[in-house]
């Protein structure tokens, strides 16, 4: 989920882009959608909305609307439903999003240096490796079922934000840059998962076409080019030729991201990265993320639905993999990091507070509903998965704020 740079801001942003808010209430509105607790309500907002919406008499609408057809066969784009454009789509500037903070982590945050990286990436790995174990565990015979083993790998930190926020007012910094870089890789290994494990088929003209045009976006922004009106129709192309290849659009998104330029500007002024990440995140935050969610999220909630998930144990896979593999997989892994010299300990982080992280890692919902769309075309098998998210995402949360509230200290402003 969108999410600010660890880096602290060295300046006020002022120019921007080409065009500026004019209504005084436009730019407030986008201002608060650049915060992580302002992003995750409204994305929250859009899941209850898609519940309520599909367990009403009007659930048959609401099933129509996920599965209109908005597909311009001119330009090849076939079988695109309304919620395959949510996924393929507007998650691509999800993921844009993501590479941006992915670079900056590089250039500037946590990833920098080594031996700072260690101790989260180390917990990330163990984070995705532990959940697929438990998934593949659980669901061990039943048909079909390993094609969804990484639903369980990808954390939310929309929502993990937003409940760290709520939970633990006084978080220190380190124990928030902990949990943004550990998500910062959680995204890289989710999107390189979805290019390597979910592409049936690969046309390679269109990939080279697309590879192309990343690599002239990337030139231009390593020559310091900063007009966008040249960068969007690059994004765009680029955008169709990896969705024309077969590998899912989003991974496009992150490349993209991961190349826009953060190289200090001599007069100041704001890089390209901080351009694009001030435009394009409460876009990401505002709309793209919640539509995806609205869409995506309707399932029922009947007693037999909930019991059709309780008895299947691919749902039960992830429901266990997201809530137990996440906390055992970014603590266990944390620990071992430290135990045999991996990795240390920061001075201003505890071990509670790791704990507390760890079981915010299984809040998993935007990515882990994408890979479970992937993996998963039968509609009923898919709705029960996103039920299981759901409810991971849920025991996640309310442990995680329980561990906050009892055992994390507030700590004096500094």
């Amino acid at each position: 989920m969108p999410r600010p740079s660890t880096a602290p801001e060295k300046r006020r942003i002022a120019h921007v882009w080409p065009f500026r808010p004019t209504v005084r209430y436009g730019g407030q509105v986008a201002a608060a959608l650049r915060t992580e607790t302002v992003g995750g309500i409204v994305m929250l907002l859009a899941t209850v909305a898609a519940l309520v919406w599909a367990n009403t008499p009007w659930a048959d609408a609401y099933k129509s609307l996920q599965g209109h057809e908005l597909s311009p066969h001119w330009l090849g784009l076939e079988h695109m439903d309304v919620q395959h454009w949510a996924s393929g789509g507007l998650l691509a500037v999800f993921f844009f999003i993501a590479g941006l903070e992915l670079r900056e982590e590089l250039a500037h945050g946590e990833l920098r240096d080594p031996r700072d990286a260690a101790l989260p990436v180390i917990a990330a790995a163990a984070g995705v490796a532990m959940p697929a174990l438990i998934f593949v565990a659980v669901s061990a015979g039943e048909p079909g079922a390993l094609r969804g083993w990484a639903v369980p790998t990808a954390t939310d930190i929309a929502f993990a934000l937003a409940v760290l926020a709520v939970t633990f007012s006084s978080c220190p910094a380190p124990l928030r840059a902990f949990l943004l870089t550990l998500a910062v890789v959680d995204d890289l290994i989710a999107i390189t998962i979805i290019a390597l494990f979910y592409t049936e088929t690969l046309h390679w003209a269109w990939l080279g076409i697309g590879v192309v045009l990343i690599a002239i976006y990337g030139l231009l922004q390593s020559r310091d080019i900063r007009s966008p009106w040249l960068y969007l129709p690059i994004a765009v192309l680029a955008w169709y030729c990896v969705q024309r290849s077969g590998i899912h659009a989003t991974v496009a998104g992150v490349a993209l991201g991961m190349l826009t330029s953060s190289r200090e500007t001599p007069d100041g002024r704001p890089t390209n990265a901080e351009r694009a990440d001030h435009v394009l995140r409460p876009l990401s935050a505002g709309f793209c993320v919640p539509v995806f969610a609205f869409l995506s999220a309707g399932v029922a909630l009947s007693g037999s639905a909930l019991n059709a998930v309780l008895g299947d144990r691919v749902a039960l896979g992830v429901i266990c993999g997201l809530v137990i593999g996440k906390f055992v997989g970014v603590l266990g892994g944390a620990w071992t990091a430290v135990r045999v010299g991996l990795a240390t300990l920061g001075e201003d982080l505890r071990w509670r507070e790791i704990a507390g992280v760890a079981m915010l890692a299984g809040v998993g919902f935007t990515v882990s509903l994408l890979i479970g769309g992937l993996a998963y075309t039968d509609p009923s098998r898919f709705e029960r998965v996103t039920t299981a998210v759901l409810i991971a995402s849920i025991i996640a949360s309310a442990a995680a704020a329980v561990v906050f509230r009892r055992r994390a200290r507030p700590r004096p402003a500094e």
